[in-house]
């Protein structure tokens, strides 16, 4: 059963707080090989952010890190651990829920999305009776959602520049 190899992203510093938290489902295998969030190539989750965002596309997890942190994002994702077949969400039994509990103590979270549907269903089970913030539900930025081009992910992302 893999563990959730990457902690979260997010500042702890007072001066620039998180205001919104993103949750994927579980690193994908190429993410789990990078040891970063979203590091297959065709998962257009960094070239989503940095249209929102007006900004270059970040290479380097340096550049995703401060791309997220300057405008007050949290990344993470709902699942610590679990049985999953390659990087198939719909593979995925057997589920501990991660601890949100670090991220949401400085109280500054306005508004959670989850990439993807598992990520949205998973969220609703573990986390939303804990938590007692609904989630907005985003399309999937992986590769396996090709029925949905750049633009249209684009513009539904960029609802959550209405929440900062």
């Amino acid at each position: 059963m893999p563990t959730h190899p990457i902690p979260p992203v997010y500042s702890t510093d007072p001066q620039t707080p998180p205001l919104i938290l993103i949750l994927g489902s579980f690193p994908s295998v190429k993410s789990r090989e990078t040891a970063f969030f979203y590091g297959h190539p065709q998962n257009r989750f960094w070239r989503v952010m940095a249209a929102v965002f007006d900004e270059p596309v970040p290479e380097i997890v340096a550049e995703k890190t401060a791309l997220l942190t300057a405008h007050g994002i949290a990344l993470w994702d709902v699942i610590a651990s679990c049985d999953i077949q390659g990087s198939s969400d719909s593979s995925i039994t057997n589920v501990t829920p991660t601890d949100l509990t670090p991220i949401l103590a400085g109280g500054t979270i306005k508004a959670i999305f989850t990439n993807g549907t598992t990520a949205t269903r998973l969220y609703r089970r573990y986390q939303y009776p804990l938590t007692g913030i609904p989630a907005i539900p985003l399309p999937t930025t992986t590769p396996a959602n090709a029925k949905k081009s750049l633009d249209s992910l684009v513009e539904s992302w960029s609802v959550i520049k209405d929440c900062l």
